[in-house]
């Protein structure tokens, strides 16, 4: 008798049978670029704060942690600046965990949420978690088949009036950033709560503007960001978001109690005192990211211009089959499942090397 066999008589809730579990390939190959991690090692001195901070909680593990994690609000909220206080922030394990409180709070049976795709595919997914209906919205104009004009989103709106809208700016998998005219008229045509994620923000090419600006007199809207990419922590699970101080007080009643642990707060607020040595490869990765843009395009495919650490690319006639090749070639990007494209992280010089070079070869194949 296998697992399925026994999966299958157990009472799962009806709308979750027959989906499969969100992730990413994790293969062991030599250049991967398919989860959009930041290429660059935690700098040494980070490396050493951190284990020092950590190694300075471990004697009172016997202890709950801060549930109200005060100082890493505080370090957050001065990073982000814009005025920002601590009672407007907010954090989790990861922004993934930030948006599922979102969504417990404004969302759940009965309520819908509404999301412009292609986008980031955790969103439905967290929405469905949470027993919450997903509107699947769509995002293209005549000329650009990812564009999200303020009009098209803010007839969507109306249409379905939702409870929670996401937009992402950059959008994943697009890597497109929102003007904020988008923004702002999504907001007054909607009467629920506005999710802005800004995971990629710190990518952003001279001139993008960040929805931070936007919160002031706005209630309801909501910015999430993450240390997982720029920051190069991605293993340490820390997302945060700013939003109305109301907000916070909306989402502690659906928190974990003591959700962030002691150790991830000590990571977290010793990396935030080293932000200068993390940040400093992001004009690395944007150097890259351009690079990749340019040799596509010079292979004769249709890259998408990006704001974040990776990059769209189509003009593929089998794109699982070019996903395979570049997987014999020790090279993993990531198939998002829009026909002709697939999309690659832009990783470290050598990394990028490797993958054009692949990718040239694989178009021969």
């Amino acid at each position: 008798m296998t697992t399925a066999d026994v999966l299958a008589r157990l009472p799962l809730r009806d709308d979750l049978r027959g989906r499969t579990p969100y992730g990413a390939p994790q293969l062991d190959v030599a250049v991967r670029l398919n989860t959009n991690e930041n290429s660059y090692d935690v700098p040494p001195e980070v490396v050493e704060a951190v284990v020092e901070a950590v190694r300075r909680q471990a004697g009172s593990l016997n202890r709950y942690p801060d549930r109200e994690f005060t100082a890493l609000r505080e370090d957050l909220a001065a990073y982000l600046g814009h005025d920002l206080t601590p009672d407007q922030v907010w954090a989790g394990n990861g922004s993934n965990e930030v948006l599922q409180h979102v969504v417990q709070a404004f969302g759940g049976p009965g309520r819908t949420a509404l999301g412009f795709t292609p986008a980031y595919s955790m969103h439905p997914l967290i929405c469905t978690g949470a027993g919450t209906a997903w509107v699947d919205g769509r995002r293209g104009t005549a000329l650009d088949p990812f564009d999200l004009t303020a009009e098209h989103a803010v007839e969507q709106v109306r249409r379905h009036a939702p409870d929670v809208v996401f937009l992402c700016s950059p959008n994943n998998p697009t890597g497109t950033a929102l003007g904020l005219d988008v923004v702002t008229a999504v907001y007054a045509a909607s009467t629920g709560m506005v999710v802005v994620d800004e995971a990629y923000a710190e990518f952003a090419r001279p001139g993008t503007p960040s929805a931070l600006t936007l919160l002031p007199g706005r209630e309801r809207l909501i910015v999430t960001r993450t240390m997982s990419k720029a920051f190069a922590l991605a293993g340490a699970r820390l997302g945060y978001l700013a939003a109305d101080p109301a907000v916070g007080d909306a989402l502690r009643l659906v928190r974990l109690p003591y959700h962030l642990s002691a150790l991830t707060q000590a990571a977290a607020r010793a990396a935030l005192a080293h932000t200068g040595a993390l940040l400093s490869t992001v004009e690395a990765v944007k150097a890259a990211r351009d690079r990749i843009v340019a040799g596509v395009a010079a292979l004769g495919l249709a890259p998408v211009p990006s704001d974040a650490n990776f990059v769209l690319f189509g003009g593929l006639a089998d794109a699982p089959a070019t996903w395979r090749s570049l997987l014999s070639r020790q090279v993993l990007v990531r198939d998002v499942g829009l026909p002709g494209h697939l999309r690659v992280t832009a990783g470290t010089q050598a990394e990028t090397t490797a993958f054009l070079d692949a990718l040239a070869d694989s178009l021969l194949d």
